[in-house]
């Protein structure tokens, strides 16, 4: 009897929740000015809270009785200001180079593309390893076609994106600033509202998720950097054209799990089959041997057994976050799952293990 009332009290509170929700979308025009304000200010507070789990580690160290927490981040903040604009100097006109010649080559890439694929396709090659039907120039125009449409859509989000920046600008240093400098204290006062009986644990989960967070965000950081260089080192060596400027794009696109390194990829193999299909071939040979040197050496010893998530959970965690959320989704889907599954695993060993172990 117990058994069948709590669950029938369960399923009450199931049904109560799914009126909530249904009462809620009938008066959505009042929730919107707050998802409105959300929108803005998500993109700053993600960047916050990146910066956030990296400098922290930093702003710890540095702090000393005569250097309080506040001038410590001034003074990183200073650093930082110096080394973007070393950045400015050095780097960017580089890559800013890099880019403008790409796009002002453009056209003579594509027709460099065409007369490599038809090069290809009198000798016989593409026809070992593609079907009889399938025609690669004619593949090749519909990809353009669909790639020309994509990069219309994106270049009309980037109005948006700048129309934004201003407010990134401005509140993501705020933002960091305050969660540098009170950051700690986030979790005790999270901590201070459960009930007393649970406060311990609730540190522990708390902890639990910080830890985690912040080992996976300085442990990629990392992780795409050392690729990075080994990337472009081995794009240097095989000669590839645009290595710094696809080094970046791919240092960037590896921040999203599993598909970004191979979106990334494509680029370097068509500029590189562009320039030779040896160059191609070699290009692939690089980034094969510089992932291969990432997964298997570079982030056990960073990660360790902290990102414990089976490739296929990745894999379908991206697909669902992309679907869901977009590219933002895809870029947060990771960490909340770390998140869920500390508290799913916390809510488990203290509300069922005993009662199921004994059952």
């Amino acid at each position: 009897m117990t058994s069948l009332n709590r669950f029938i009290k369960i399923c009450i509170a199931i049904i109560l929740v799914f009126i909530i929700i249904y009462l809620g979308s009938l008066v959505d025009f009042v929730f919107k000015p707050f998802l409105s304000l959300f929108s803005i200010i998500m993109v700053p507070l993600m960047l916050a809270t990146f910066f956030y789990y990296l400098l922290r580690p930093l702003v710890n160290k540095m702090v000393r009785p005569k250097l309080n927490r506040t001038m410590v981040i001034l003074i990183i903040y200073l650093i930082f200001a110096i080394l973007l604009g070393v950045f400015i100097i050095g780097v960017f006109p580089s890559l800013r180079t890099q880019f403008f010649n790409l796009v002002d080559n453009g056209p003579n890439l594509l027709n460099a593309l065409s007369k490599q694929l038809q090069d290809l396709e009198q000798t016989g090659f593409l026809s070992k390893i593609l079907p009889d039907d399938v025609s690669p120039l004619t593949q090749l125009n519909e990809y353009l076609n669909k790639g020309f449409s994509l990069l219309t859509n994106y270049l009309a989000g980037m109005f948006s994106f700048f129309s934004n920046f201003a407010v990134i600008l401005l509140t993501f240093p705020i933002l960091l600033f305050y969660m540098l400098k009170e950051g700690d204290k986030f979790g005790q006062k999270i901590v201070s509202f459960m009930p007393m009986r649970f406060r311990e644990e609730g540190k522990e989960v708390v902890h639990d998720i910080d830890h985690a967070i912040s080992g996976f965000i300085v442990g990629r950081v990392v992780v795409n950097l050392a690729l990075g260089v080994l990337m472009y080192i081995g794009f240097l060596v095989i000669g590839l054209p645009y290595a710094l400027l696809l080094t970046a794009v791919a240092v960037i696109m590896n921040f999203i799990p599993f598909i970004g390194a191979i979106l990334s990829a494509i680029p370097i193999v068509i500029i590189g089959l562009i320039e030779s299909p040896s160059v191609a071939i070699w290009s692939l040979v690089v980034i094969l041997v510089a992932q291969q040197v990432q997964d298997n050496i570079i982030s056990p010893y960073i990660f360790g057994k902290q990102l414990d998530i089976h490739p296929l959970t990745t894999i379908i965690l991206v697909l669902v976050g992309s679907d869901v959320f977009g590219i933002i989704g895809v870029i947060v889907i990771i960490p909340v799952y770390m998140i869920v599954k500390i508290v799913v695993v916390k809510m488990y060993q203290l509300f069922f293990k005993q009662k199921w172990e004994d059952a």
